[in-house]
Order: C-alpha cells, then sequence, then structure tokens
C-alpha cells in the first residue's frame, strides 16, 4: 500500500531503520488494514450497538414518562451526536494504526514499525522465534502471532495493539489483520524451516474459523 505523503521519508528503506545487511533480503512487506482493526480492536460495533440500544431506551421511556415527542427527539439528537463523534474518532485510531504501521518479513527477522504518537520499531530474528501460528478472519484479512524465546521480551502495552489478546506474562508480537495472510504465514513458515531446519513447534486449535496450517505454522488458539 502506497501513500501520497509518507511521514517517515526518513527511513531508508520504507518500515525498516536502516539498510539491510549484506545476504538479507525483503520477502513482503505490509500493514494492518483499518476496517478489521476498527473492529476487533476498538470494537466499533459494539460502540455502535451501545448507542442504538440507548437511543432506543430513550424513546421507550420518553414514551412511557409521557415527555413530549421534541423534547425526545432533542435528547435524541444530542445522543447521536454523540454516537457519531465516538465512532468517528476511534475509526479515526484504526485508520492511523493502519497508516503508520508497516509489517516487514525477510529472510532473517520480523520487523514491526508502528506507533501513532511515538513511533518504534522491534525487530525479531528468526533464530528467537520458537512457534508462530495463523487465524483466518471471513473478510479474507488474518493474524500472525509469534512465540519467541530467551530472556528478553517487550511489554504488551509497548507491543499493543500488534501482540496476540491477552498474552500478558510471555507476550506474542502479531502481525494483526493483514490481507493474503496464508500467503504471508507460508513465507514465513518457510523462512523459520530454513533457519532452524525443520518446522518449528507451534500451539493447536480446534476452532472451526482457523484455517489449516501452512508449513511451519499452526492455527493460533485463544
Amino acid at each position: 500500500m502506497h501513500h501520497d505523503h509518507d511521514d517517515f521519508d526518513f527511513e531508508p528503506i520504507r518500515g525498516l531503520p536502516g539498510r539491510l545487511p549484506e545476504g538479507e533480503h525483503i520477502l513482503w512487506q505490509g500493514e494492518p488494514k483499518w476496517r478489521g482493526i476498527a473492529v476487533r480492536v476498538f470494537h466499533v460495533r459494539a460502540v455502535a450497538v451501545y448507542f442504538a440500544l440507548f437511543l432506543a431506551w430513550q424513546i421507550v421511556s420518553g414514551l412511557y414518562d409521557g415527555r413530549a415527542v421534541a423534547e425526545i427527539a432533542a435528547s435524541l439528537g444530542f445522543m447521536g451526536m454523540l454516537a457519531v463523534a465516538a465512532i468517528g474518532i476511534l475509526s479515526l485510531l484504526a485508520w492511523l494504526t493502519e497508516r503508520t504501521t508497516v509489517y516487514t518479513l525477510t529472510n532473517r527477522r520480523l520487523v514491526m514499525r508502528f506507533g501513532i504518537a511515538l513511533p518504534m520499531t522491534v525487530n525479531i530474528p528468526f533464530t528467537k522465534v520458537s512457534a508462530a501460528s495463523l487465524k483466518l478472519y471471513k473478510d479474507g484479512t488474518g493474524d500472525i502471532p509469534v512465540e519467541t524465546t530467551g530472556p528478553d521480551k517487550i511489554a504488551y502495552l509497548h507491543l499493543w495493539p500488534h501482540v496476540r489478546p491477552f498474552r500478558m506474562k510471555r507476550p506474542q508480537p502479531m502481525m494483526r489483520n493483514i490481507d493474503n495472510p496464508e500467503q504471508v504465514a507460508r513465507l514465513l513458515g518457510q523462512a523459520l524451516v530454513r533457519i532452524h531446519g525443520g518446522a518449528v513447534s507451534a500451539p493447536s486449535s480446534r476452532r472451526p474459523d482457523v484455517a489449516p496450517s501452512p508449513v511451519g505454522l499452526a492455527p493460533a488458539a485463544e
């Protein structure tokens, strides 16, 4: 995805803090899709349902109390503006998340550049990846979290929302809501096989909404 104006023009290569060393090359680059982020991270649908139920309750309770129609309409108008503002702000945050995020797979590592207010870059060498998973959604996007080894780890809140939900003790960095997730998972799996000399271990899942695993990866278990 290309943008007419790039706030990260200082990057020698888009999404990367520096040029790649000799022998390393990019396999894939992408970003989270904002519509899925709006729904699954910022819960826009849940907010919309909440306001819809609240407005319906306002109408029913107003009529039951014998309030004038004009008074009820004025109250609904105010709440309607609040609803539009809330949904608009959450959708903007989702769009900014897409706009400021780049996931990069090279033949040696996963690089995640993200951050709306304070951009940061996370480098995850494949030598430190012990497992990777894949979860698909009906809209064609998917999530790919990775499990890392070693004593070093990044705080859950520092990674959010590019982290597997609810894994607080041992956060799992995650490429979230990306297009063509099966293709990306296959590239990642093949790269991990080349680095480790065989398939990496991964959790299993029986959930019906999770797709079969490509080489080296297993379905995500929540």
